[in-house]
């Protein structure tokens, strides 16, 4: 597959936002930004390609397996008044062990005393719709698991980041994983193990750029249709490919790396891709290639963690006890729906309620959160993509205001990115409170679209994560409602970004300043005036357009 000059199909364009967002302004303009898209749609400098982001490359309807179980008639009660976590979980259970299938939670309240564990493919947790069935959690993940500490020290909670009371993770992996939690051997949380060491080599690679869907293997015997594999790019002494990942030139060249450890500790780079075709030595990718391939990077691609693949959660509500915000980076657990080391997985119609963190993307890739909902008492993260999570959609999205005053002490971040996370989306969404948060660890190539926003939250991160953003970061029409620049107005301190049709915007007391020294090669267009120009959608006019 390769992208050429096609023609813009106008009806993405003329989308108005599920959200309620304000309609297309009849006026709007072809952006000149998009057409120079259009002309190297795999390549362009400072907009990524993310038209294939999402679960089964941005489907439109998720699978819906057949029934297995009706977790009533297991033992789960739905009016509350017993613990239903144990019917639950062994319906899950017993569904993937079969093969897979759907779980019903039919309309009701479930009491939860654990949290519900998703381990085994093609396995789907399906409510009666989030406004008719919902989950009472009593417990967070500190009483149920235990402590999780920072594996770079001090006195953090880990479940301010990580883990869900809804956690879809493959069982083997998720098995080792809560193991060294209780051991407090802190773990690396990706698809390569609690140490990242736990890969096989498929086969290395020969050198090929950045939008290429087709790569040269060595030897492809061990490699198939289907196959999903991780990508693994190592960096070098000179960080070149840290280099690489902010754009290039003069201002990387001359950034300082070496102490930077939580960033460094992050690479290599792990990219989960699926294979669609082997012809001879040709491999096809189902995603072009987020980086270039180059000797002195080690470019191979792995075998890690079996992943979990199709599986989601659908029409639920999600609802945490109403306790408190813990301090910043005290979080005990009170998180809501995770996905970690999940492929072409979903949630659609969950709502999160009174949670620490409401829904989490961790070493998740090609996942989709549509029509969910972060509401109640206000949180930490509500949407967490970290870990090197890529290639994930998130659409149809709101964060409600708080219903009760935020606590001293504590933090407020919202739409989160870190991690050298890439090419992720974050579409037709409504914050009414939060920011965009990218925080640190270099994320780079993620757009954030048709948005409207209360730009009321703040960014975090370590200094020792290094920079706030790495190359083709793009904000396209985003409507700023109380005008804060924090996070949303780019172009001066993000390399090779691309800020379109923002509201005007005003600095406040967290300004932020480059990363990289010299020319950031930055664009801005119709700042001020939100849809002004057409695509209204970035992601949506990136699906339409034509393949060959």
């Amino acid at each position: 597959m390769t992208l050429s000059r096609r023609q813009f199909v106008g009806g993405a364009a003329a989308v108005v936002a599920a959200t309620g967002a304000t309609g297309f302004s009849p006026s709007a303009r072809p952006a000149a930004l998009w057409r120079e898209f259009e002309a190297a749609p795999s390549t362009h400098p400072q907009i990524p390609y993310v038209g294939r982001a999402g679960a089964h490359a941005g489907a439109r309807r998720a699978p819906r397996p057949p029934v297995a179980a009706n977790a009533v008639t297991l033992g789960a009660t739905p009016d509350g008044s017993a613990d239903s976590a144990p019917a639950i979980n062994r319906a899950l259970r017993e569904a993937g062990e079969r093969g897979g299938g759907t779980v019903l939670l039919p309309p009701g309240t479930y009491r939860i005393d654990d949290y519900l564990r998703i381990g085994h493919s093609g396995v789907v947790l399906r409510g009666a719709g989030s406004g008719r069935t919902t989950l009472l959690a009593t417990r967070n993940l500190t009483e149920l698991i235990g402590p999780y500490g920072s594996r770079y020290g001090g006195d953090k909670s880990s479940w301010s980041w990580a883990g869900g009371l809804v956690w879809l993770s493959p069982h083997a992996r998720h098995a080792s994983l809560t193991a060294a939690i209780r051991d407090r051997a802190w773990p690396f949380e990706g698809w390569t193990g609690n140490r990242r060491d736990e890969w096989t080599t498929l086969t290395t690679l020969r050198p090929a750029r950045r939008g290429d869907v087709r790569v040269t293997a060595e030897d492809p015997s061990a490699l198939r249709r289907g196959q999903l594999v991780v990508l693994r790019l190592a960096d070098d002494a000179g960080h070149t490919l840290l280099e690489h990942m902010a754009g290039g030139g003069p201002g990387p060249e001359a950034y300082t790396w070496d102490d930077k450890t939580k960033l460094t500790s992050y690479v290599p780079y792990e990219w989960p891709v699926r294979i669609t075709g082997v012809a001879g030595r040709r491999v096809t990718l189902e995603r072009p290639l987020p980086l270039d391939l180059r000797p002195e990077w080690d470019p191979r691609l792995v075998s890690g963690a079996e992943p979990l693949t199709d599986s989601g959660v659908v029409g639920l509500t999600l609802e945490a006890p109403l306790v408190a915000q813990s301090p910043h980076l005290l979080d005990k657990g009170y998180n809501g729906v995770t996905f970690q080391c999940a492929y072409d997985c979903w949630a659609e119609d969950v709502v999160v309620r009174n949670v620490d963190n409401g829904f989490g993307l961790v070493a998740a890739s090609a996942c989709t959160l549509r029509r969910t909902r972060v509401e109640g008492r206000g949180s930490h993260h509500p949407y967490f993509c970290r870990e090197g999570a890529h290639d994930n959609l998130v659409e149809d999205f709101r964060i409600a205001a708080r219903t009760v005053p935020a606590p001293a002490g504590t933090q407020l971040h919202g739409i989160n990115v870190e991690g050298l996370s890439s090419h992720n989306v974050w579409s037709r969404g409504v914050m009414e409170t939060g920011t965009f948060d990218t925080h640190r660890g270099m994320p780079f190539a993620n757009v954030r679209t048709e948005i409207t926003v209360e730009n009321d939250g703040r960014h975090g991160g370590d200094a020792s994560a290094g920079p706030l953003y790495g190359a083709r970061f793009a904000h396209w029409n985003v409507t700023v409602t109380n005008g804060r620049a924090g996070l949303v107005k780019i172009d001066t301190v993000a390399p090779y970004s691309a800020t379109v049709g923002i509201s005007e915007v005003r600095e406040f007391d967290q300004t932020d300043v480059p990363d990289f020294t010299g020319e950031l090669h930055a664009r801005v267009e119709a700042y001020g005036s939100p849809d002004t120009v057409r695509p209204r959608n970035l992601y949506e006019a990136q699906r339409a357009l034509s393949r060959e």
